[in-house]
């Protein structure tokens, strides 16, 4: 069991590592997709001085940024700066966008960096340190770009283009839509945002910077399936399951977040079989009727999938996400019309789901599940010096931010001004935090970068009991 344990750990740190490089990079992809649906020759707005943005961008900015961020989670800003620099020695030394070269060299040069600093700062004499810092930094850089540019960039380039290969003729031979065998189930699971933002995410914008779209965004993104197991509910539910699933639904479409059905299919493990067919039924259509995405939608929400469309082509991409829910939903509906166990033990898969991420979810809040949470008390401590609130997941992103944004309410409805309310990643924690929010699995972590602060875990994130204890402990403090 402890092997298994460590094995998912160590699954989950590579892919929240992976994810971690382009998550906080969305914006500028986003950025560089809109630029490329409006401004290249079939865009909205063509434009010829505008569309040349497109692929110094895609080129060099958007590699550069995720060797930058993937240096920082090394060795702060001082690794970002030496990996961005040596980035550009695979950026120039290969043909192709060098995303995956990036997130090699970025990290690796932060480390390097770091252990160099760890070796030369005790030993540096003093009025030397900015001298030997700055030019130690630029040696090593130019070190890895020269290595780059002959080594790793070529290496990286003819493994990416085997895997574009793969990838093509799995796409010529008609057989993509067998990738939701995998997909769903790691959805479910924890490696959704690894899969959609480490893998897929550079694959796609390698086809869109060729064909101006790419179907590879819309391989985890798809929110089809999730909607059709999620309206099944609707109709052929049960208990808490039945009376959640049509708020669940509205988070999920339109809002993106794919986490908040994980639950239901855990509840009734078969339902995979749905989220599969409908996933596979969605990227046929796609395929049939050749539709694309310019760039990833992130989140995985309608809006942002008709953002990322390319002119003229909305036909195309609603086809394949309608009929992805509507085949999930008739698979789904024939496995709930069938269960007859099923009853309100929502709150047990929504625990189930958190175990297996490893973190913890704003899922339980929005589903209105009114399961306690374990009742293991917190120490008795002294809030009087909190004036800074950080709840803390391993991205730093959906889960966190929607249970930040309870907490954030309950503590302004209660007359706290001056306490700020955050989320953040818990490999971004600075140790300067009043109060830290994790869940109960990840506190350990949570401690170790925040020692002194005060910590509290939960089992879920939106609707936690925790949440008014904390506010009760402001006001007793």
């Amino acid at each position: 069991m402890s092997n298994k344990t460590g094995l998912k750990s160590s699954v989950q740190r590579m892919g929240s590592f992976l994810s971690g490089m382009v998550m906080p990079n969305i914006a500028a992809f986003i950025a560089w997709g809109l630029i490329t649906a409006l401004f290249i020759p079939t865009g909205w707005i063509p434009h010829e001085g505008l569309g040349s943005l497109v692929g110094p961008m895609l080129n060099y900015l958007l590699p550069i940024m995720v060797a930058y961020t993937g240096g920082t989670m090394i060795h702060e800003h001082r690794g970002g700066v030496v990996a961005a620099a040596s980035a550009m020695g695979v950026i120039v030394g290969a043909g192709i966008p060098m995303f995956m070269g990036a997130m090699i060299v970025g990290p690796l040069a932060a480390w390097l960096m770091k252990k160099i600093d760890e070796a030369l700062v005790p030993k540096i004499p003093q009025g030397f340190e900015m001298l030997i810092n700055n030019f130690s930094a630029g040696i090593l850089a130019v070190l890895l770009a020269i290595g780059g540019y002959f080594g790793i960039g070529p290496v990286v380039e003819a493994l990416n283009n085997a895997l574009a290969a793969g990838v093509n003729a799995i796409i010529k031979l008609g057989i993509l839509p067998l990738v939701h065998l995998f997909v769903e189930p790691a959805k479910v699971l924890f490696l959704n945002n690894a899969i959609n933002h480490g893998i897929f995410g550079p694959l796609g914008l390698e086809q869109a910077a060729e064909a101006g779209k790419s179907i590879i965004f819309m391989l985890e993104s798809n929110p089809g399936p999730g909607l059709g197991i999620l309206v099944s509910f609707m109709a052929f539910g049960k208990g808490s399951a039945k009376a959640s699933a049509s708020s669940a639904a509205i988070i999920h479409f339109f809002g993106g977040i794919h986490e908040i059905y994980f639950p239901y299919v855990l509840m009734k493990p078969a339902l995979i079989v749905a989220a599969m067919a409908g996933g596979m039924a969605g990227t046929a259509t796609f395929q049939l009727l050749n539709a694309g995405l310019v760039a990833t939608p992130s989140p995985g929400s309608i809006i942002a999938y008709l953002l990322m469309t390319p002119k003229g082509e909305y036909i195309p991409v609603l086809a394949g996400v309608l009929v992805a829910a509507v085949v999930s939903f008739l698979v789904a509906s024939i496995i709930l019309k069938r269960d007859k166990s099923l009853g309100t033990d929502l709150g047990d898969s929504v625990a189930k789901m958190e175990e297996m991420k490893g973190k913890k979810s704003s899922v339980s809040s929005a589903l209105k599940t009114d399961d306690a949470e374990a009742s293991d008390s917190e120490a008795v401590v002294d809030y009087k010096n909190v004036k800074n609130i950080v709840f803390a997941c391993d991205a730093g992103m959906g889960s966190s931010a929607m249970g930040a944004t309870l907490l954030r309410k309950k503590i302004k409805e209660a007359g706290f001004e001056d306490i700020s309310v955050t989320n953040s990643a818990i490999k971004n924690l600075t140790g300067n935090e009043d109060l830290v929010v994790t869940h109960k699995d990840l506190t350990e972590n949570a401690k170790q970068k925040v020692p002194n602060g005060i910590h509290v875990s939960v089992e879920n994130f939106l609707g936690s009991p925790k949440y008014d204890e904390i506010v009760e402990n402001l006001k007793n403090s």
